[in-house]
C-alpha cells in the first residue's frame, strides 16, 4: 500500500523496456537536488578508486549503463555510453560485445548495471580483453546486508533480488527489467572461489558497502515521491557519516573494484 501511495505516477504507467523511461527519470532527477547529490558523490567515489587502484595506466574512461546520471557530468573526460540510445550519451555500446579495441581502456565504470546482464560471463571476457593491464572496473551495485536484503525484494516489480539463485545468467526481458539485483552478492560473495579460477587476470582488489543509503532513501530515487526537503541533505549525510561503521548492515549500496592484471 505505502509503496502505490510513493510511486511516481508518471513512471509507472510506462513500460520498463521504452526509451521513454529514461527521458521521465531525467524530468524527475532535474527536479531532485538531493538526489543529484548522491549521484555526485558516487562519481567521486568512483573517480577516487580509479586514481587509487589504477595508477599509471594509459587509456580510456568510459562508463557503460550511464543512463539520466553518466559519470561525464561530473568528470568530463568519461565517455558516456548505454546499450539504449537516449540524449546525452557519447555512443552506445553494449557490455556483453564492446566495439572497443584490445588494451585500451584504462577503466570501465558502471552505476547499476552489473545486474542488468543476462550473461556476466560475456561482460568479465571483454574486460580481460579491453582493458589495459593495470587498468580495471569500478561497479556501483546493490547490496546483500540485511536492510538491503529485506528492502530489495518488495521494491521494484521489474526487478528480483533473489541471493539464492543456482547461476550466474538471467532472463532478462529487456534493458531495464527482469534483472537480479543480488547478482554481484553471487558473483562476488557466494560464488567468489568460481570467478577467481575462471578469471585469474580479474583480481577483487576492494569491495565494500557505501554509507549513502539514507539520503537515496528520503530523496525517493528515481521511482518514488521524494520524503523529505532538498535543504535536508548536509543532516542527512552527517547522519550517515556517524552510521558508516554499520554500513554492513544498512547500506544498500556497494562498490567492487577489479584490476586487470597482467
Amino acid at each position: 500500500m505505502l509503496k502505490r501511495l510513493l510511486a511516481l505516477a508518471e513512471v509507472e504507467i510506462l513500460d520498463s523496456n521504452w526509451e521513454e523511461r529514461i527521458y521521465a527519470h531525467a524530468r524527475i532527477l532535474a527536479r531532485k537536488p538531493l538526489l543529484r547529490d548522491v549521484f555526485i558523490d558516487l562519481h567521486k567515489n568512483m573517480r577516487e578508486l580509479d586514481e587509487r587502484h589504477f595508477g599509471a595506466t594509459p587509456g580510456l574512461r568510459i562508463e557503460i549503463g550511464a543512463g539520466v546520471a553518466p559519470m561525464r557530468g561530473t568528470y568530463p573526460d568519461v565517455l558516456a555510453t548505454d546499450v539504449v540510445p537516449a540524449l546525452g550519451l557519447d555512443r552506445v555500446l553494449d557490455a556483453q560485445a564492446m566495439d572497443l579495441p584490445e588494451w585500451g581502456v584504462r577503466a570501465i565504470y558502471g552505476q547499476n548495471m552489473f545486474h542488468h546482464l543476462p550473461e556476466p560471463r560475456r561482460f568479465f571476457d571483454e574486460l580481460v580483453r579491453v582493458l589495459h593491464p593495470g587498468g580495471g572496473a569500478i561497479l556501483i551495485e546493490p547490496f546483500h546486508g540485511p536492510f538491503a536484503s529485506l528492502l530489495y525484494p518488495r521494491l521494484f516489480r521489474s526487478e528480483g533480488f533473489d541471493k539464492r539463485s543456482l547461476t550466474w545468467e538471467a532472463d532478462i526481458n529487456g534493458p531495464m527489467s527482469g534483472a537480479n539485483q543480488a547478482l554481484s552478492y553471487i558473483v562476488f560473495q557466494r560464488d567468489r572461489a568460481r570467478f577467481e579460477t575462471e578469471y585469474p587476470k580479474l583480481r577483487i582488489v576492494e569491495e565494500r558497502p557505501l554509507a549513502s543509503a539514507l539520503r537515496y532513501l528520503c530523496s525517493g530515487g528515481l521511482n518514488f515521491r521524494q520524503l523529505v526537503p532538498n535543504w535536508s541533505a548536509s543532516v542527512l549525510r552527517g547522519i550517515e557519516r556517524a552510521l558508516s561503521p554499520a554500513a554492513g548492515f544498512w547500506a544498500l549500496h556497494q562498490v567492487i573494484v577489479l584490476r586487470r592484471e597482467p
